[in-house]
């Protein structure tokens, strides 16, 4: 484990979406970092269809909009 020096505004940005999602700051940001490192690995995946794939990969399902 090691130390990531980001900017003050962004680690404020990361501060207050945390607070949003109910992560911690550090869950927050390296939530933000997976996701953009399966971003720039998957150019033409949408966010929705990244996430999809690593709830399947965990094996989480999950009931649709439909049934609930």
């Amino acid at each position: 484990m090691g130390l990531v020096k980001i900017d003050d505004d962004l680690h404020e940005q990361v501060r207050r979406a945390s607070t949003v999602m109910c992560r911690s700051i550090n869950a927050q940001a390296e939530f933000w970092m997976k996701i953009g490192m399966l971003a720039e690995s998957n150019p033409t995946l949408a966010f929705n269809d990244i996430v999809r794939a690593q709830l399947d990969a965990a094996d989480v399902r999950l009931a649709s909009a439909a049934a609930a």
